[in-house]
């Protein structure tokens, strides 16, 4: 990865990041007396982009120095999710040899076969209904969340104190939000619904970024947009190109991609979108993948 990264900071990343608490704030303090749901909306936006931001930080972005891009993204605007498990679990996931399998890839949204079996009929329908577009949105992050909480639980429970400590580092960026939050107009509740849906903005990327199939760079996708999802996702649309080169930054991806366009829709077996506008209508209301993985084989 390191053969990709700038040598120096990258004022772009770091202009971005600090732009984004700016506009973070300015709309906390000014947007809810002319409009809480505009108010909330925005934040939302906001909410999201910071997620990207925590995503090229987590691979070296703007700076070299692990310690200094940890502090900068600790104040995790989701409240969620905290950085260093966001970091452990996403680099987990770039293992490409794992991805889509129901254990060994933590962003697989694929489930054992077998545990799909014994679940209920409501958690089914639940499941069938997180498998659309719709309701990723809606209800991915309660889902999300509520697995990854579960399984943090029984970590710390086994004493895995990487999961411990990155929960307690949490913890004061938690506090500086929320006191953040408190200066401002913006309620609690208003600020938390903000939160979720910034959150479910996010499973507008990560939707479809990954399918099941026998060849490993084949599971990825590449969407080919340019647009204002583009940019709220940081160019992380060309996931493929990500995962070939994730010490690539964001504003080097869509040159990187131009220059091998052919190499890359080749490597992925041309499982390619032209843009999000496509994915909104083949999938809003409609699932694109079974939630059992197609092809699990337990023993492999």
């Amino acid at each position: 990865m390191s053969e990709h990264l700038p040598k120096g900071p990258e004022w772009r990343t770091l202009l971005l990041i600090v732009a984004c608490y700016g506009l973070w704030f300015a709309t906390l303090l000014l947007l809810p007396e002319i409009s809480l749901v505009l108010a909330i909306s925005v934040s939302a936006i906001l909410v999201a982009f910071h997620s990207s931001l925590t995503h090229e930080a987590l691979h070296g972005h703007p700076f070299r120095l692990r310690w200094l891009n940890e502090t900068l993204m600790a104040p995790q605007l989701n409240m969620a999710i905290p950085y260093n498990r966001f970091r452990d679990t996403h680099l987990e996931h770039h293992r490409d040899e794992n991805l889509t399998d129901p254990y060994d890839d933590p962003e697989s949204n694929f489930l054992d076969p077998e545990v799909w079996q014994r679940m209920s009929r409501g958690m089914r329908w639940m499941y069938r209904a997180n498998n659309t577009l719709l309701g990723r949105i809606l209800l991915g992050p309660l889902i999300g969340q509520v697995c990854f909480l579960a399984g943090d639980a029984r970590a710390a429970g086994r004493g895995e104190w990487a999961v411990i400590w990155a929960w307690l580092l949490h913890l004061p960026g938690l506090a500086l939000v929320l006191w953040a939050v408190s200066l401002t107009p913006m309620p609690f509740w208003a600020y938390a619904i903000a939160a979720y849906l910034g959150l479910g903005l996010v499973k507008i990327r990560t939707f479809l970024e990954h399918r099941a199939h026998d060849q490993m760079h084949a599971r990825t996708v590449l969407v080919e947009d340019s647009g204002p999802l583009g940019f709220l996702f940081l160019n992380n649309n060309l996931h493929v190109v990500h995962h070939l080169h994730p010490g690539v930054p964001w504003y080097a991806l869509p040159r990187l991609y131009r220059d091998r366009r052919d190499a890359f829709r080749d490597a992925n077996g041309h499982y390619t979108y032209t843009c999000y506008g496509q994915v909104f209508r083949r999938y809003f209301l409609r699932s694109k993948d079974p939630v059992p993985h197609p092809l699990w084989h337990p023993d492999a």
